[in-house]
C-alpha cells in the first residue's frame, strides 16, 4: 500500500492499568456512557499484563520501515492527542514528498520491457495433447462425478477454494468453467469476470477488487480473468508503469501466501493455445452470428502483440508460480482435453488440501 502511495499511520496508545481501571468506573459511573464499557473491557482490565505482551509483540511483529508503530503514552490525553497529530502529519508528509515530480504517470513502451531473456515455458507445453470425442465423454462424465462428490467435503470442513482462469483470447476459458461447474450445485459456486478496473476500483489498491470478491468458508469462486492482469495486459499496454507492475510479482505472491496459508485452496491455470489455433477460432467466431458478440476489436489488436504477450507470461509463471500456488499450463488446442485436465486438476488440489 505504501509502494503504491498510500500514506500509512499506526498508533498504540498505551494506558497504565491504573489509568484503565480508572477510565472504566469513570465510564461506568456516567449515565451517558455507561454503555461503552463491555464486559471485555473489563477483561482487558483483569488480564493487563497478559494484553500488555501481545501487543509488545505486535508491535515488534509488525512493524516496518513503510509502517512503523507509534507509540503513545495515553495517560495524559492532551499529550496524547499532540503526539497523533504531529505524527499524522508527518506520515502525510512523507507520503506526499515519495510522489514522483511528474504530474501525470509516466508511461513506459512495452516494447523495451519484453526481451525474452527467460527460459520459454510455454514452448514447454505439448499441444498436441488431444481426446477423441468418445474418450472426451467418457473422462468428462467421470472427472465431474469425482469433483462433484467433493462439494460435501468442501462443505463439511469449511474450505474455500479459488480457482482463476488466465490463457489467450479464445483459449477456452468459458468452456471450461462451464464444464467445471456442470455438476455444481449452483448455491456452492460463483463465477466472477474480471474486465477493465472502474473509476472506482481505480481509486484503491489494484489488489481491492479482487478481495472483495474472494470466497466465503465452503464455497467455490472461479475467475475469469484476475490480479494477473498487472503483469499482462496492464504491462503490455502501459497502463501500469514499470515500478508498478515490476513489484506486482512480489505482492501477489504475499498476497496469494496468505489465502493459502490460512486454508484456500488456490488453482491457477494458463490455458495455452498456438498462433494458428487462435486465428482459427477467431475466424470461427467471425463467421458465426451467434459468436460474434465474443470477438472484438481488442483481440485482434493483442494478436498483434502476441510476441510481448509470451514473453510477459512466461515472466509471469517463471515468478509467481510457487509450491503453494503453482500455475498449471494446459494444452488447449484440443477443448476436450483442456476441460477434462481442468476439472482433474482442481479436484485433486482439493483432494490434496
Amino acid at each position: 500500500m505504501v509502494d503504491d502511495g498510500a500514506a500509512i499511520a499506526k498508533f498504540w496508545i498505551h494506558l497504565s492499568k491504573k489509568e484503565l481501571k480508572h477510565r472504566l468506573k469513570k465510564l461506568e459511573a456516567d449515565s451517558l456512557q455507561a454503555w461503552r464499557v463491555r464486559p471485555e473491557d473489563w477483561k482487558q482490565a483483569k488480564k493487563y499484563e497478559e494484553y500488555k505482551t501481545f501487543a509488545e509483540e505486535m508491535v515488534v511483529q509488525t512493524g516496518t520501515g513503510p509502517a512503523p508503530w507509534t507509540l503513545v503514552e495515553g495517560d495524559c490525553q492532551r499529550w496524547g492527542r499532540v503526539k497523533v497529530l504531529t505524527q499524522m502529519a508527518a506520515r502525510i508528509t512523507e507520503a506526499l514528498d515519495r510522489l514522483p515530480m511528474q504530474s501525470a504517470p509516466l508511461k513506459l513502451s512495452p516494447q523495451s520491457h519484453l526481451e525474452p531473456t527467460e527460459p520459454d515455458l510455454l514452448a514447454q507445453v505439448d499441444l498436441t495433447q488431444s481426446l477423441s470425442p468418445d474418450e472426451y465423454k467418457q473422462q468428462l462424465r467421470k472427472a465431474q462425478t469425482r469433483f462433484g462428490k467433493l462439494q460435501q467435503s468442501i462443505d463439511e470442513h469449511q474450505i474455500p477454494v479459488l480457482v482463476l482462469f488466465e490463457g489467450w483470447d479464445a483459449a477456452g476459458k468459458g468452456g471450461a468453467i462451464k464444464r467445471l461447474t456442470d455438476i455444481l450445485d449452483p448455491r456452492s459456486y460463483i463465477v466472477n469476470a474480471f474486465g477493465a478496473p472502474t473509476d472506482e476500483e481505480k481509486a484503491h489498491h489494484y489488489l481491492w477488487r479482487f478481495w472483495r470478491q474472494l470466497p466465503t468458508a465452503g464455497k467455490i469462486s472461479i475467475c475469469d480473468r484476475s490480479w494477473y492482469g498487472r503483469v499482462l495486459v496492464e504491462r503490455v499496454e502501459g497502463f501500469a508503469t514499470e515500478p508498478e507492475w515490476r513489484r506486482a510479482y512480489q505482492e501477489i505472491n504475499e498476497f496469494e501466501e496468505q489465502l493459502t496459508s490460512s486454508g484456500y485452496v488456490l488453482v491457477k491455470f494458463w490455458l495455452h493455445i498456438s498462433p494458428d489455433e487462435q486465428l482459427k477460432r477467431f475466424t470461427e467466431r467471425q463467421n458465426n452470428p451467434f459468436k460474434q458478440y465474443k470477438l472484438t476489436e481488442e483481440d485482434w489488436r493483442n494478436r498483434e502483440k502476441w510476441n510481448f504477450y509470451e514473453v510477459a507470461v512466461n515472466q509471469m509463471i517463471q515468478r509467481t508460480s510457487t509450491p503453494t500456488a503453482p500455475w498449471t499450463l494446459i494444452a488447449a488446442d484440443n477443448k476436450y482435453y483442456a476441460r477434462v485436465k481442468v476439472i482433474q486438476t482442481v479436484t485433486q488440489a482439493i483432494r490434496s488440501q
